[in-house]
């Protein structure tokens, strides 16, 4: 999405699909929001709600529509979301690894050699 900003200079404004946590403490909900990339997921600056998820009752409910416009429109997904997506089927795709990859430990009389 292209933005010109007050001195006429066009930036480029990469935006994501990513989930914002809401709720009390040990009573995690979250709002599947689109923002903007550079946007901290706690500033509470987003453009608009597309969706939410609650982990206890492990429901999550999309604006289909809306999700499948922005995602044409070049938003991108995190991963957790695009999973979501793809679980819920609003999206083709397959899932992608939100697990960090570690490297195999090495032994001690390995790593001397």
């Amino acid at each position: 999405m292209l933005f010109i900003g007050s001195f006429g200079i066009i930036t480029l404004l990469m935006l994501m699909i990513r989930l914002q946590r809401i709720g009390r403490k040990n009573d995690p909900a979250y709002r599947v929001v689109l923002t903007d990339s550079k946007n901290a997921t706690q500033s509470g600056k987003f453009k608009e709600i597309v969706g939410s998820y609650t982990p206890k009752s492990d429901t999550v409910v999309f604006k289909k529509e809306r999700v499948q416009y922005w995602i044409s429109q070049g938003a991108q997904a995190s991963d957790t979301v695009h999973n979501f997506l793809v679980k819920q089927g609003v999206i083709e795709g397959t899932k992608k690894n939100v697990l960090p990859k570690k490297s195999p430990t090495v032994k001690r009389k390995e790593v001397k050699k």
